[in-house]
């Protein structure tokens, strides 16, 4: 598996090659399993891939719902003009979801502890945010959150982040999530008055639908 690349789009590249190449067939996709990388300059974070055809308009338009902590699919079909089938399906009877994860970190304050955490103690290891909760599978009948936890360590003054999450569509999930984090990652370090260092993304399944193979 690759362990590092230089940005967004040259890990999205390597993962598609990986997956197909050694990918191991796994409920209707092709999936690497504890699949981890380095991207060493997360703020070049868009996917350039013509055959993709990623939307920084979109990206975008879910960075700024993140960022409103509001967690109803109403308020992405405000700023993007239209709200993607995929988050319909995901949303309960009042239009809400679990995976706006904007509306996670916020939840406790988790961002702001964070940033005082690290300004306190540049080398705390309890800058961590967590989003997926097993305790809360309760709620998770139609929307189970893909990511587990965000970790933020001061590494040669660099604010440096690590992703970790248990499930990773390559084609829509990591394009789109890539840039969620990586704009996370930067907030974080303009909080903190620090430049960005790398980021590590780790999936314990990172896959590709068979009907994009």
């Amino acid at each position: 598996m690759i362990n590092s690349t230089k940005n967004a789009n040259e890990a999205y590249e390597a993962l598609l090659d990986q997956v197909i190449l050694h990918g191991v067939d796994f409920d209707n996709t092709k999936a690497l399993f504890n699949c981890g990388f380095y991207i060493q300059n997360p703020q070049d974070n868009h996917i350039t891939n013509k055959q993709r055809n990623w939307s920084l308009e979109y990206a975008e338009a879910e960075w700024q719902w993140y960022l409103s902590g509001d967690s109803n699919i109403a308020k992405l079909g405000e700023l993007y003009g239209k709200i993607p089938p995929i988050w319909k399906r995901m949303a309960d009877s009042y239009g809400y979801v679990n995976s706006n994860y904007g509306w996670q970190w916020q939840r406790k304050d988790q961002l702001d502890y964070v940033v005082a955490k690290l300004k306190d103690n540049p080398n705390t290891r309890h800058a961590a945010i967590s989003i997926y909760d097993c305790k809360e599978h309760n709620t998770y009948s139609k929307d189970t959150p893909c990511t587990y936890a965000v970790q933020f360590t001061i590494i040669n003054n660099k604010l440096c982040m690590s992703v970790y999450m248990r499930s990773n569509d390559i084609w829509y999930g990591f394009c789109n999530d890539q840039y969620q984090f990586s704009m996370l990652q930067q907030m974080i370090a303009k909080r903190l008055n620090r430049k960005v260092g790398w980021y590590y993304h780790h999936a314990h399944n990172m896959h590709l639908y068979n009907n994009k193979i």
